[in-house]
Order: C-alpha cells, then structure tokens, then sequence
C-alpha cells in the first residue's frame, strides 16, 4: 500500500466531516460514497491495535 495515499485518505475524510458540520444532509452522503468496506475494516483495524497497544502501556 502506498504510504503517501494514507495521508490523502486521512485529509479526505476529515474535509467530509467538517463539510458534514456545515451541511448534515449533503456532508454525509458524501461521506457514505467514501466509505468502502476496506477502509471500514482499516478503521476497525487500527482501532484494535491502537485499544492493544494503550492496553499494553497501561499495564506495563
């Protein structure tokens, strides 16, 4: 996977999420044609190692 994508991936979908602040109904259609289930299943990823990872450093 190129790196340099993830960047552009991460400014995206933050620009989708204030554009939904500003406009609700048009910010998260644009929001659902974004989303694809490999990004839902990164999100979820990186969401379980990040919970491991604090998980680990709490204990330790």
């Amino acid at each position: 996977m190129n790196r340099g994508r993830i960047g552009d991936m991460a400014v995206s979908a933050a620009g989708n999420v204030a554009g939904a602040m500003v406009d609700p109904r048009q910010g998260l259609t644009k929001l659902r044609s974004v989303v694809t289930v490999r990004s839902l299943v990164a999100a979820a990823a990186g969401a379980a190692v990040g919970f491991l990872v604090l998980r680990a450093t709490r204990r330790g």
